[in-house]
This record gives structure tokens, sequence and C-alpha cells, in this order.
């Protein structure tokens, strides 16, 4: 999946995209016909979106280009007002097309910019409350709030309630994690979550590995939900890294999914009659116990929404959602990416 860039979509783009709905085409393959994200196209088609009666007098939700056009050239007349962004447009193509194709925040995109000296390339600047005020009052055309990521400020309250865990299987509670763990000061520990494709559709899931100091993501396409491609990823996990495997996985947390039942398989050392990692599993209903899981699914979620069927995603574009993500800048990390991170703390234990 080769690396799109910013388009804006046109009348013909748009009489395109109708012909491909009725021909039965996924939205996937749409955005690689039209040469654009899967996500404008998401945005594109709910822009176009009405109810159509049929002749029988039921109806069916289908995809006007006429009504997308129309919203469209609505909203190049309300931007026609005096902004600052509208004195350089390639400034405000590259911010707008970061966030909505690229999946960055507002402030992510213009504290990179200033990192890496692109904010230099164009005569506008503009501030993070600015680049919000902007997409409040609807003067990008692909770009929304719905776009945004969740918002870090708003702290969720957890009732966490311990309780102690009865478990079919040899598991060990989250309880009985050491506490070093918990303040994420040192290396190697890891949170595991799978992320699920369409419902009835996709065979395919995702297996998710997130390191908590460093916020390191592993992203693998698995053929099923089952123990057995969670122990495949792990056997080839421990094959990749060899004799470092027990300093970089020290130990992993799940949660109670049927998917990750093999508990001694995981743990049990292909290369040694040894473990390789210690497993620990949190509380049922206590997601919030794999933060750092929670909020990385989310960021998977704006490359690859709910709804999506994984089984045609080839292996290059999951390490491509990967790659996305350990390049990301973090605020917590300083706008310093999860990959410096982790390379930085590879490097001290070799």
């Amino acid at each position: 999946m080769t690396k799109k860039g910013f388009k804006q979509i046109k009348w013909t783009d748009r009489l395109q995209i109708e012909a491909l709905l009725k021909a039965g085409n996924t939205k996937k393959k749409i955005a690689d016909v039209i040469g654009v994200d899967i996500s404008s196209i998401f945005r594109e088609i709910n822009r176009g979106k009405y109810t159509h009666l049929n002749s029988d007098l039921t109806t069916e939700v289908r995809y006007s280009p006429n009504l997308a056009q129309q919203k469209y050239e609505d909203h190049v007349k309300k931007r026609g007002r005096n902004l600052k962004i509208d004195k350089d447009i390639e400034y405000a193509n590259y911010i707008e097309s970061k966030v909505a194709n690229e999946g960055y925040s507002p402030e992510a995109v213009l504290e990179e910019m200033k990192k890496t000296g692109k904010d230099k390339e164009f005569k506008t600047r503009i501030c993070t409350k600015t680049f919000y005020n902007y997409i409040d009052q609807g003067v990008f055309l692909n770009l929304t709030n719905k776009d945004l990521p969740v918002k870090r400020n708003k702290k969720r309250g957890h009732h966490k309630v311990r309780k102690i865990q009865k478990r079919v299987s040899a598991g060990t509670s989250i309880e009985k994690r050491p506490k070093n763990v918990d303040d994420r000061e040192e290396f190697g520990h890891w949170e595991m979550d799978s992320v699920i494709g369409k419902k009835g559709v996709s065979k395919s899931t995702m297996v998710v590995l997130t390191e908590r100091k460093t916020r390191d993501e592993l992203v693998f396409k698995a053929a099923d939900k089952s123990a057995e491609e969670v122990v495949r990823i792990l056997d080839e996990l421990e094959d990749e890294w060899g004799e470092l495997f027990p300093k970089v996985f020290k130990t992993i947390t799940v949660d109670n999914g049927t998917e990750f039942a093999y508990t001694d398989q995981m743990e049990q050392s292909r290369r040694s009659d040894g473990k390789r990692t210690c497993l620990y599993y949190c509380h049922p209903y206590s997601s919030w116990e794999r933060g750092s899981n929670e909020n990385l699914n989310r960021m998977i979620r704006r490359k690859v929404p709910k709804g999506t069927n994984f089984d045609g995603y080839t292996e290059e574009e999951i390490r491509e959602i990967q790659d996305w993500i350990n390049n990301y800048p973090r605020r917590i990390h300083g706008f310093k990416s999860a990959a410096e991170m982790f390379q930085t703390e590879l490097a001290a234990i070799q």
C-alpha cells in the first residue's frame, strides 16, 4: 500500500465513487482507485448520503454525487471570509491532510512541523488554539471534530474495585504482578489485546502489543481470534528476538479473552526449558488495567474504523499502521515518537 498524499475530491471523482459503490466495491477498493486515504472515502460518502425511496416503497441509504458536490460548493462560499490560512492554501491543505488523512492531532501536527523545520516552508503559522477554532467553525472541508483523536484532558473516573479473580486457567492475576510494572519506569513490560474486524464478516483480527514505558506498538494480523494464533505470534516474536526476548518482553498483561487462554504455551520458551515471559491477567471488565492498549487501539481505529473487514489486509498494510503509530509525535515524550524512545531503551540493554 503506497502512502497517499493530500488530494481534493473533485466532481469527476464523485461520479466515479457513485459508480464504484453501485458495482459493490468496498470502501478500501474505492480509496485505492480514487487515490485517497480510506478515511476520505468514509467522509465523502457521509457527505453525499441520503435515504432513497424505491418503487416498492422500501428505503435504502445511497450516495449522491450531486448532494456531495453541493455541500462542497456551499463550504467554499462559506470559507470565503477573511481568514489567516486563506492567504496560504498550501499550508491549509497540509495541516488539514495531516489530521484528516494521517490521523494526527492538531497539536501533534504543529509540534512536528516545528521539530522538523517543516513550518519554515510556509508563509503562515497558526497556534494550536486557532487550529481547533478553525475546525469548530467548519473552515476545513475534509476535517471536523469527529476526525479528532479523543481529547486527553478529559479524565475518566474508574471504579477500581480489586477483587480476587477466580480463573479456570493457570493464569496469574494482575494483583500478583510486580509493583514496579505500575510506575512505567522499567522497560520491557507489555500489554496485549485483540482488535476485531467487522462482525460476522471479518475472520481475521489484529493482535497488538504495547510496551508500557515507551508506548511502542507491535501489530500482527491473526488468521482468527484463537489462542493458537496468539501462541504462533509469540513464537515468531521469540524467533525474531532470540536471546533478547526475555529482556525485551519481561511481562505481558492481557484480559480474559479466549484467545489468551493458553497461558502455559504463551509463557513457555521455544529455545529452552524455561519461561520466555510472565503472563498476568486483568480483572474482568477492567480494561483500564491495560490503559496503554486502550489508548493505542483508538489510534488503530483512526486507520481502520470499526466495521472494517481485515481479511484483505496484507502484512505490508499492517506494518504501515504499526509504523504510523510508532512514529507519531507523543506529548508524553516531549513530542518524541515511541520508536525513538524504544530504540533508546533497546540500546541500553544491548
